[in-house]
């Protein structure tokens, strides 16, 4: 059974879903890649309480890595993937194929890029936090705006800091 809530954060409105009380889901507005809504399943706050308290705590600037569970579904590949972007420290960025050397496929890069923009759980499962090999900002399910905001945010030069959002 999947229900779902919506909640306030500097990025935006986030759209938070989950499956049997496990999140599996949390989607930006105007999110490449969003699931019809439909599909979020009936609107009930209850499953959310450690998820909302978890990315309060992130936004407050005092949490640095989520330790929620989580139903990541896709395929083998994409879960590998997405298990690749939780390694990736807080305040820290991986290129494509660094990602894809990880993975022991320095070919990949394309595919994990592929991956990671299917990515079902953003700011969780840290898919900001991979930029092109030269550093650059591409691609981000959310807008590269808003990847560039959360990348100031986690290195320390946002506008927005603890208790100001």
């Amino acid at each position: 059974m999947k229900q779902h809530t919506l909640i306030d954060s500097p990025y935006g409105p986030l759209t938070l879903v989950a499956e049997d009380g496990v999140l599996c889901g949390l989607y930006m507005t105007e999110q490449r890649h969003r699931p019809a809504e439909e599909t979020f399943g009936t609107r009930d706050q209850t499953p959310f309480a450690e998820a909302e308290e978890q990315l309060e705590a992130y936004f407050a600037g005092e949490l640095k890595e989520f330790t929620l569970e989580l139903s990541l579904r896709g395929t083998p590949f994409q879960r590998t993937v997405w298990e690749q972007l939780r390694q990736i420290p807080y305040g820290e960025t991986r290129s494509y194929g660094q990602l894809a050397d990880a993975l022991g496929n320095s070919g990949a890069s394309r595919a994990v890029g592929l991956a990671n923009g299917k990515n079902p759980i953003g700011i969780i499962v840290p898919c900001h936090r991979v930029v092109g090999a030269s550093g650059s900002l591409t691609g981000y399910g959310g807008g590269l705006a808003r990847k560039q905001r959360l990348l100031d945010f986690e290195g320390g030069t946002a506008l927005f800091q603890k208790g100001l959002f």
